[in-house]
């Protein structure tokens, strides 16, 4: 066992992955061929698809799925809670006083380094959040988005553009 990474026996690995140290999964699953970078921590019930790169720094938090061949800039964080409080009546909360917001992530998207994206959004397949954005809604496929809030700056398909 390596010392450096903290895996719980319930994460489910593809084939091939390749992990960096000081990491923390558990209760998630990350498909064949990702790499993860180092300090990233990938909580319960979030999915990696295959042949994507989750570079450092990077949080993905329950709720989060992740499809194929999806690129996550360093230090990106997903959000899955909208209205997030340490208590509940007075008590520290705990799992039954909130419910998980989910996010996705399509096919061959890529996210800048950076980022924070918001829960119950949806980014696109092949669409690109530009580095430093806030994703507070869904992104177009083959979009490139970007700014707090990101807003949409171009289709990377000119048949897409014009159809909208």
């Amino acid at each position: 066992m390596d010392t450096y990474l903290s895996i719980a026996p319930d994460v489910k690995l593809g084939n091939g992955v390749k992990l960096s140290k000081f990491i923390n999964l558990y209760g998630c699953e990350v498909g064949d061929e990702t790499k993860i970078g180092a300090f990233v921590e990938i909580q319960k019930k979030a999915s990696v698809g295959k042949r994507c790169k989750i570079s450092s720094h990077t949080f993905i938090c329950e709720g989060v799925t992740i499809e194929d061949n999806v690129f996550i800039g360093h230090s990106v964080t997903f959000i899955n809670d909208s209205y997030p409080r340490a208590t509940a009546n007075g008590e520290l909360q705990t799992e039954a006083d909130w419910k998980v917001e989910p996010t996705i992530v399509k096919k061959g998207a890529s996210i800048g380094s950076g980022s924070t994206i918001l829960c119950n959004v949806s980014i696109g397949e092949n669409a690109i959040v530009g580095a430093g954005s806030v994703v507070t809604k869904d992104v177009p496929p083959h979009s490139i988005v970007a700014g707090n809030p990101a807003k949409l700056l171009r289709y990377l398909d000119k048949a897409m553009e014009a159809a909208q």
